[in-house]
């Protein structure tokens, strides 16, 4: 019967591939080239706004009233001027619009969005003094190549490079690193230009002018959007210089102990566990002399571009695994990424064409970040990121939240242990290249990490449908309220959903400072929303209680109802962390998680 069912299964996904083959070449080759974030019915009135990933946290349509594409500095100061003199909302939107939350949602219909599309170019280059000068809406992948033309090197950056300048700042983005300054690219900014409302006798709009002994520059560089438009930044540059990657594969059984230690053994070193495998990825990344043989590339799989049709077949795939597979074959599937990516060094190549084994040697700005897959967005959809709102393809969760160096051992023992409760819980992290780990120095910028921290990115199923299954949902979710709330984490700013952000800004002890800033630039709160307020504390709060909220991440669970009981999915407290208060997928008569072999 067993082996009936499976001949069935794989017949009706042979006729599905066949009918998305046939959509693909009739349907995708000829669609246009999307047109970024914001989509709008009248010209650039009556507008959409949305992210990369085509949904909110809370799966709503973020309206506005017009569009405005400054390309100039002097056309940013009149977009802000006619904003300020409306009396709208404003908010700025980046080319692409990375970040998951709503922080590029003005609230209401009737706001103004700023997109930096246009403002992607470079400004300065001073070689001598090592200062290059941007405008905010350039991509973190021009940037570094043109930095590199000139002989300099940003020494830090997140990993994907589809960010611009000002999406980064206002998001407090970073790679890994804890030596000199850090991995986070704020702590390079030396100088800002920002667009800020002004009375109608200074005509609406002025522009600011922060230099590196400005003590709203602080403010500034992680900002959440919320005191300006920013117009040009202003980095510290290096020398152009070569890093040597390796990544070594180990036992998980000292992996408290080694996380401690880590980023002190290496400037650009990260971690990546596999829970389930009881694996350890440890990424060895060091400069080298500019002279070490070598010219190695950053192309990682996981940003690469891959056939539409092949992406939406795994969808399928996955979401049967998700919804009414077993353990079994989820932890089996979990296997086929990180070898593949193992296999293939990740993506790493030695001369730009071939991974010939580790370690690979190569200048910064071609180590540093990738995203070949951006290329893609302009091919007709015949190749699509993992992520594309106009493909059905991957959706997913992407939460990020920073832990204390100094606790971050404890938690990582408390993980363990509620991975050894249930080892099979933990396949869909593996099947998603498992829990990575970067580090991030202590900050001066009000926003940023009070001390040196651990960085834990994950990322996870997340179905189309509102309040849906999802295997093991209990255990992900104890694992991020353990992490904010038993061990003081603080919530990535441009990740996560609803309910990591309640109660976040009171860790942060400059948070006063910020908001004196904010009052100060904005008075009229012009570049504040709903949701920038709820975030940093001025009014209401980010949760949204109601039916199913626990399970899309907008509340925690205090009710029954705020899970899902029509489908088994309960409010109970966490297995490790008693504190938390978790849905969990019970049997009729109360039992165990269903869906275990």
């Amino acid at each position: 019967m067993a082996r009936r069912l499976l001949v069935i299964f794989f017949e009706a996904l042979t006729v599905l591939l066949l009918i998305l083959a046939l959509w693909v070449v009739f349907h995708l080759a000829g669609t246009r080239s999307p047109p970024g974030p914001v989509v709008c019915s009248n010209g650039t009135s009556d507008c959409m706004v949305t992210n990369i990933y085509g949904s909110f946290p809370d799966r709503t349509v973020c309206r506005v009233a017009n569009v405005a594409y400054p390309r100039t500095e002097q056309e940013l100061v009149a977009a802000v001027a006619a904003a300020v003199a409306a009396k709208r909302k404003v908010k700025v939107a980046t080319r692409y619009s990375n970040s998951f939350p709503k922080l590029a949602c003005p609230g209401g219909e009737e706001g103004t969005i700023i997109s930096t599309r246009w403002l992607n170019r470079t400004v300065a280059i001073d070689t001598a003094r090592r200062l290059m000068t941007v405008e905010s809406g350039m991509v973190l992948h021009d940037l570094i190549k043109e930095a590199a033309i000139a002989g300099l090197a940003l020494p830090h950056s997140p990993y994907w490079s589809g960010l611009t300048i000002g999406g980064m700042l206002a998001t407090g983005a970073h790679g890994s690193s804890l030596w000199g300054k850090g991995g986070a690219v704020h702590e390079y900014v030396v100088g800002m230009r920002i667009v800020t409302p002004a009375p109608a006798s200074e005509g609406f709009a002025v522009v600011r002018e922060l230099s590196a002994d400005n003590p709203d520059l602080d403010a500034a560089k992680v900002s959440l959007g919320v005191l300006g438009a920013i117009s040009q930044v202003t980095l510290a540059m290096q020398p152009l210089f070569k890093r040597s990657v390796k990544f070594v594969k180990r036992n998980d059984i000292d992996i408290a102990e080694k996380v401690a230690v880590w980023g002190g053994l290496h400037e650009f070193g990260d971690v990546v566990w596999l829970p389930w495998q009881g694996k350890v990825v440890y990424r060895e990344d060091d400069r080298v002399d500019i002279s070490t043989p070598g010219n190695g590339h950053n192309d990682y799989i996981g940003f690469r571009p891959q056939p539409s049709l092949a992406l939406v077949a795994t969808r399928v795939a996955e979401e049967w695994l998700e919804e009414r597979g077993t353990d079994t074959a989820r932890c089996m599937a979990s296997r086929v990424l990180p070898a593949t990516f193992e296999h293939r060094g990740y993506g790493f190549t030695n001369d730009g064409a071939a991974f010939m084994g580790y370690p690979v040697v190569g200048y910064q700005h071609r180590i540093q970040a990738s995203g070949s897959c951006i290329g893609s967005l302009e091919d007709g959809l015949l190749s699509s990121c993992l992520w594309n709102p106009r493909v059905r393809v991957h959706m997913f969760y992407n939460s990020g939240f920073s832990v204390a160096l100094s606790r971050a051992p404890a938690f990582i023992a408390d993980v363990t242990r509620l991975r050894d409760l249930n080892p099979s819980a933990f396949c869909q992290l593996d099947s998603k290249m498992g829990l990575l780990m970067r580090y991030v120095r202590a900050s001066s910028a009000y926003l940023g990490k009070a001390e040196d921290s651990v960085d834990f990115d994950l990322t996870y199923y997340r179905s189309y449908a509102r309040c849906a299954r999802r295997a093991h949902a209990d255990v992900f979710d104890e694992l991020e309220q353990m992490a904010l709330h038993k061990y003081g984490g603080v919530p990535h700013w441009g990740k996560n959903r609803n309910f990591a952000f309640e109660g976040a800004i009171a860790k942060y002890p400059n948070a006063g400072e910020f908001v004196k800033v904010k009052d100060r630039l904005d008075p009229d709160g012009i570049f504040s929303s709903e949701w920038s307020d709820q975030v940093l504390g001025i009014r209401g709060s980010p949760i949204v209680v109601g039916d199913g909220c626990a399970m899309e991440g907008l509340c925690i669970c205090s009710d029954d109802s705020h899970c899902a009981p029509e489908l088994g999915y309960f409010c109970r407290p966490g297995k490790v962390f008693t504190g938390a208060r978790v849905c969990s997928l019970r049997d009729v008569a109360g039992g165990g998680d269903l869906r275990d072999d």
